[in-house]
């Protein structure tokens, strides 16, 4: 089953550039039909950030979502939107987050390991203004939009050609915001050690989360004893 359509790359709506680096913003990416499944299957973390997919943490149209946008299929078609020939031969990252804190979304251009990121969004509604909505710059500066600032809305896709000037980020928010991340990188090495260090940090994050609880749960003996 694929839940894309390359085709749909090309909608009315869709929004491409080349300058000041290529960049595509695609709306309905994604069946209305296919929302509660997806949206049923997408992990719940306990974190915020974005960790290392990983075929336990989702359900299975989730999976073959993903498995979709990494396809070379796929890739192939969004690198000529991208002036990016043979996009589908380079090693991808995939990572997917549900929250975020505030210090998430500080502005940058991507590691040079990168060649393109995909972004896919999730979110039922974003009721929350200009904060979490990304917004791809002119220079490293929050203000230098060079498209609509992009609220992550299910079915939303934004892609864009890694550049030492490909700036981007966002307001600061915190809270519940849904996306799928593809990385294309430049070797297998890099994949290997993105992967490493996405896994000790998740771990990190469980192992502060579990003593988190810990110290919660002494806090309310205590109070109780009080």
């Amino acid at each position: 089953m694929r839940l894309l359509d390359v085709a749909r790359l090309d909608r009315p709506d869709a929004i491409a550039a080349r300058e000041p680096f290529a960049f595509l913003i695609a709306p309905g990416q994604l069946d209305d039909a296919d929302r509660p499944a997806l949206l049923a299957d997408f992990p719940r973390y306990g974190s915020a950030g974005f960790f290392p997919y990983e075929p336990a943490d989702c359900g299975p149209m989730l999976s073959t979502l993903v498995e979709d946008i990494r396809s070379p299929v796929f890739a192939d078609a969004l690198g000529q939107h991208l002036g990016i020939e043979g996009l589908g031969e380079y090693p991808t990252l995939v990572t997917l987050s549900d929250s975020l804190n505030r210090r998430h979304g500080t502005l940058h251009t991507d590691s040079r390991s990168k060649i393109a990121t995909a972004l896919l969004y999730f979110n039922q509604a974003w009721p929350h203004g200009s904060a979490g909505c990304l917004r791809l710059l002119a220079r490293d500066d929050i203000d230098t939009m060079v498209a609509p600032e992009i609220p992550p809305l299910y079915g939303t896709l934004v892609a864009f050609a890694r550049a030492d000037h490909s700036w981007h980020g966002h307001l600061p928010f915190e809270g519940e915001r849904r996306v799928l991340q593809v990385a294309w990188l430049t070797s297998g090495d890099e994949l290997r050690r993105k992967q490493k260090r996405g896994r000790f940090s998740r771990w990190l994050k469980k192992l502060a989360g579990g003593l988190d609880r810990r110290l919660g749960a002494g806090r309310d003996i205590n109070a109780r004893r009080d």
